[in-house]
């Protein structure tokens, strides 16, 4: 499958998947610049858009709403990438966006993020430049996910929302966020407490378990 065919069935899944606010930005905010990344630097490097999420929403130190161009989240590392204009980034704005907008990519590194700038200008007439950049700078995190068959692809996506929910999951967060059904959230969930990533949580004085701790280890790199 080409990048067209691959692009229009990734952004379509992402799509459905979201609704209000979440939905909206994915719409609007997902531009030529964006699919021109995608189209001239990442399907080169990748030839996939696999664990790569559009207009990817977290909070800012102010708790307010913040999308990231792309999020890449493979399972054992973060990367938030923004696209970036002269015109939009620099011409067009103030002292007070301007400084928020450092603001929010230190703030981004202390959620866990590896913060990555990619310049439009770049993108239109030197994109091999951002190819062999941004290749110098992922591959020690490619090549230990290939080392890491710990993990199934549903897996590090189910460690990926645990992470950025910042609480104990339900199936049913599962069955919203990654459209599955409720079987296949629960064996995943089960899964991971064998592997010891997650600690089921009992309901008051009954033996039913309904949510699912995550167990924080220092020795897993895809995290930190």
């Amino acid at each position: 499958m080409g990048f067209s065919e691959e692009h229009t069935k990734w952004l379509e899944y992402h799509i459905q998947r979201r609704s209000g606010e979440r939905r909206s930005r994915l719409e609007r905010g997902h531009g030529h610049g964006e699919r021109l990344f995608l189209e001239r630097v990442w399907w080169s490097i990748f030839g996939n858009l696999d664990d790569l999420h559009p207009e990817y929403e977290v909070a800012d130190w102010r708790g307010r709403p913040y999308f990231i161009d792309f999020a890449w989240l493979p399972g054992m590392c973060k990367f938030a990438m923004e696209v970036k204009g002269f015109g939009p980034h620099v011409q067009q704005t103030d002292r007070i966006r301007y400084r928020h907008e450092l603001d929010r990519e230190t703030f981004l590194q202390i959620l866990g993020f590896r913060v990555v700038s990619i310049p439009y200008d770049n993108l239109e007439s030197k994109p091999m430049l951002s190819i062999n950049l941004l290749k110098s700078l992922l591959s020690p995190y490619m090549a230990a996910s290939l080392r890491d068959q710990r993990y199934t692809r549903l897996e590090r996506e189910t460690l990926s929302i645990v992470l950025r929910l910042g609480k104990p999951v339900r199936p049913v967060d599962l069955v919203k966020e990654l459209d599955i059904n409720r079987r296949t959230a629960v064996l995943c969930l089960k899964s991971l407490c064998k592997k010891g990533k997650f600690r089921p949580i009992l309901s008051g004085k009954e033996t039913k378990v309904n949510r699912y701790e995550f167990v924080r280890s220092f020795t897993d790199d895809w995290v930190w």
